[in-house]
C-alpha cells in the first residue's frame, strides 16, 4: 500500500474552513456561484460540513473533485481503492457503523502507525478515536466516498461492491419479457434505476466518451471506451439485461416496445457535477439490443488548437487555409479520430459578428452560439443534400457540412465554394491523398476538384502519457534504424517515452495537412493516383501521420507503440 513519504498526522491537522474547500472547488471544479448558494440554503439547517456532501449529492461537484480539494488543501495523498491491499494485515477491530458514519477506512501500516483513507477530513474526532483504539499514530489519505464505502465492504462487510449491493435487490425474474408494461414497471424499479445511474457515474469517473452495453447468450457486458480503447467494466448479471436496456431506453425517450429496429435519442442529465448529453443508439442483436452511449461533456469541451496537439508550424499553415474566403476545406479520418472536434475548433475561430455561419449536421453533438445548426432528418427527407440546397439561399458565409456521404451531397458543396462560399467537411479515408482519389471515385471531375479544394487535414487521435509519471528511456538502435529516429531529432542519445504509474491520460491530434498549389493541380488534372500526388505534396513540406507520430513520441507527448497501433498501414 502506497504511504506518504512525509506521513500527515490526521490528530494533527489544521482543518480547512467549509468556505477554503468551496472556494477551491469553484476555482479548480467549475462549481458556479448559483449553485453553491442554492446548496446552502438547502443546508441551513444542517451542521457546516453537511454543505460539502450536500454539494455532491445533488450532483454540484463529483466526489474526486471533493476529495481532491480535500487532498491539495491539506497537502495528504489522494489514494484510489485500486492501491489498496486485498486484505489488511491485521486488521484493526473497528465497527463497520461507525467507519460508514465517519467515512473512514484502515488501509495500510506504515512509518509505525495506521494509514487510514478519509471522505471527510474535517471530523477530526473520528481519527483520535482510532488512534486512541489501536493505540498508535493515525496518518491520512483522502480519497472519494465510493471508494471508502467499497473498501469498508472489502474488509469488515461481505466483499460486496456497490453494484454488487445493487444486485443483490433487483428481481430475479427472466430476462426475455414479453409482457411491456411488466419490463416498464421493471425498468421504473429502484435498483434499476440505481443500476444505470452507476453505470453512467461510473463512466463519467473515468472519463469514458462512449458506453456499450451488449447482451449475450449467458452474460450482459458493460464496456467503457477510454482514450479511445475500450475496457471491461463491472456487470449486471445477464437476468437484468431488458430491464437495464428498458432503463436507458426509457431516459431516452425511445420505443422500449420495438426491438426488431436501431434507434437513436439522446439523454441530457447531470452526474457528478458535470452536464452532459448522451448520444443514444441501440441496435438488434442475436440476445437482445445492444446500447451504445456517447458522452459529450459540455463544461470541459475545449474547442482550441493547442489543447488538440496542433503545433506551431503545423497550426499556422492550417488557419491560412481556413481564412481563405472561399473554397473546400476537409478533415479526413476514420470514425472516433476527432474530426468533428476538428471543425467545430475551426467554426469557433471562424465565428464573428461579420460572418454568417450555417452547419448541417448528423447528429449536432455540441451547440455553438451563434451558428444556426441544421439536424438531418432523413424519414421527413431532409437529408445532407437537401437541406443543402435550402441554406444556400440563406446567404451564409461559411458552411459546414457533416459528412460528404455521395455525389450530389458533393456537387452542391462544390458549387458553393465556387459561389463565394467557404465550405468545412469530413470525408472517411485514410490520409489526406487519399481523399482526392475518393472525390474522383464518387464521379467529381478532376477540375472541380482542382479548382475548389483549399486543404485537406488527416487525422488520427493517441493517448498522451501522464507527464507526471511517464520513463524515458534511451532508443535501442534497431528501433532508431528501423523508424529513421534519427532523422527527426538531433538529440542524441534518442530518448523515448513509455508510461508509468499514471499510464495515459487525455489524447493528442497527430495530423497531415495537404495544402493544393499549382504542381498538385497540375498533376490531378492528368489523373495522377494517391501516392503520386502524396510524393508531390511531400516536396512541398507535407509530414505524414506516421512522421508526425514519431515527432510526439520524441517529444514525449506519447509512447511509440502507440504511434505504432494508430498509424500501423498508413505507410512510413
Amino acid at each position: 500500500m502506497p504511504s506518504p513519504s512525509t506521513p500527515i498526522d490526521a490528530c494533527q491537522l489544521p482543518i480547512p474552513h467549509t468556505e477554503q474547500v468551496c472556494a477551491w472547488l469553484m476555482h479548480h471544479a467549475g462549481l458556479k456561484t448559483v449553485d453553491l448558494e442554492r446548496a446552502r440554503r438547502l443546508a441551513q439547517e444542517s451542521a457546516d460540513d453537511e454543505l460539502l456532501g450536500l454539494l455532491t449529492r445533488l450532483g454540484l461537484v463529483s466526489e474526486v473533485e471533493l476529495a481532491r480539494a480535500w487532498a491539495d488543501l491539506l497537502g495528504a495523498p489522494l489514494l484510489s481503492a485500486e492501491v489498496a491491499p486485498a486484505l489488511l494485515d491485521p486488521l484493526p477491530v473497528l465497527t463497520e457503523r461507525f467507519m460508514r458514519h465517519y467515512q473512514i477506512v484502515p488501509v495500510g501500516w506504515s512509518h509505525g502507525g495506521l494509514t487510514v483513507l478519509s471522505a471527510n477530513p474535517a471530523q477530526r474526532y473520528a481519527f483520535q478515536a482510532l488512534a486512541y483504539a489501536c493505540d498508535v499514530p493515525v496518518w491520512l489519505a483522502v480519497g472519494p466516498r465510493t471508494e471508502v464505502d467499497t473498501l469498508i465492504e472489502r474488509y469488515y462487510g461481505q466483499g460486496r461492491s456497490a453494484m454488487g449491493t445493487l444486485i443483490e435487490n433487483l428481481d430475479e425474474q427472466g430476462g426475455a419479457l414479453e409482457d411491456i408494461e411488466h419490463l416498464k414497471d421493471m425498468a421504473s424499479e429502484a435498483p434499476v434505476i440505481r443500476l444505470v445511474n452507476l453505470i453512467l457515474q461510473r463512466a463519467v469517473e473515468q472519463r469514458a466518451s462512449d458506453i456499450h452495453i451488449e447482451p449475450f447468450e449467458n452474460q450482459l457486458k458493460v464496456r467503457y471506451r477510454i482514450d479511445g480503447v475500450l475496457h471491461d467494466a463491472e456487470a449486471p448479471p445477464s437476468s437484468s439485461s431488458a430491464a437495464v436496456i428498458s432503463r436507458v431506453k426509457i431516459m431516452a425517450r425511445l420505443d422500449i416496445a420495438e426491438r426488431r429496429l436501431p434507434q437513436d435519442g439522446r439523454i441530457m442529465l447531470r452526474i457528478q457535477g458535470k452536464e452532459l448529453d448522451l448520444r443514444v443508439s441501440t441496435v438488434p442483436t442475436s440476445f437482445g439490443e445492444s446500447v451504445v452511449m456517447r458522452l459529450l461533456d459540455r463544461q470541459t469541451v475545449r474547442f482550441d488548437f493547442q489543447s488538440l496537439g496542433f503545433d506551431g508550424a503545423r497550426l499556422q499553415t492550417f488557419l491560412e487555409v481556413l481564412e481563405r474566403p472561399h473554397g473546400i476545406l476537409l478533415v479526413t479520418g476514420p470514425t472516433g479520430s476527432g474530426k468533428t472536434t476538428t471543425l467545430y475548433t475551426a467554426l469557433s475561430r471562424l465565428n464573428t459578428a461579420e460572418r454568417k455561419i450555417i452547419t448541417v449536421e448528423d447528429p449536432v453533438e455540441y451547440q455553438l452560439e451563434g451558428i444556426n445548426q441544421i439536424q438531418v432528418k432523413p424519414a421527413i427527407g431532409l437529408d445532407f443534400a437537401g437541406a443543402l440546397r435550402s441554406i444556400v439561399r440563406q446567404d451564409p458565409d461559411v458552411i459546414m457540412i457533416g459528412e460528404i456521404r455521395d455525389l450530389e451531397t458533393c456537387r452542391i458543396a462544390i458549387q458553393s465554394s465556387l459561389t463565394g462560399h467557404l465550405v468545412l467537411s469530413t470525408l472517411h479515408t485514410n490520409s489526406a491523398a487519399a481523399s482526392i482519389t475518393r472525390l474522383l471515385d464518387m464521379g467529381v471531375e478532376s477540375y472541380l476538384i482542382a479548382s475548389t479544394v483549399n486543404g485537406i487535414l488527416a487525422q488520427r487521435l493517441v493517448r498522451r502519457l501522464d507527464p507526471a509519471t511517464r520513463v524515458a528511456f534511451e532508443a535501442p538502435p534497431e528501433l532508431v534504424e528501423e523508424h529513421g529516429l534519427d532523422r527527426l531529432t538531433d538529440q542524441r542519445p534518442i530518448v523515448l517515452y513509455r508510461p508509468g504509474t499514471g499510464g495515459y491520460r487525455g489524447r493528442s491530434a497527430i495530423t497531415e495537412l495537404l495544402v493544393m498549389n499549382d504542381e498538385l493541380r497540375s498533376l490531378l488534372m492528368r489523373q495522377a493516383d494517391a501516392a503520386t500526388l502524396e510524393q508531390a505534396a511531400r516536396r512541398s513540406g507535407l509530414r505524414t501521420l506516421h512522421e508526425e507520430g514519431l515527432r510526439q513520441a520524441l517529444a514525449g507527448v506519447t509512447s511509440l507503440e502507440e504511434v505504432l497501433r494508430v498509424t500501423r498501414g498508413e505507410g512510413t
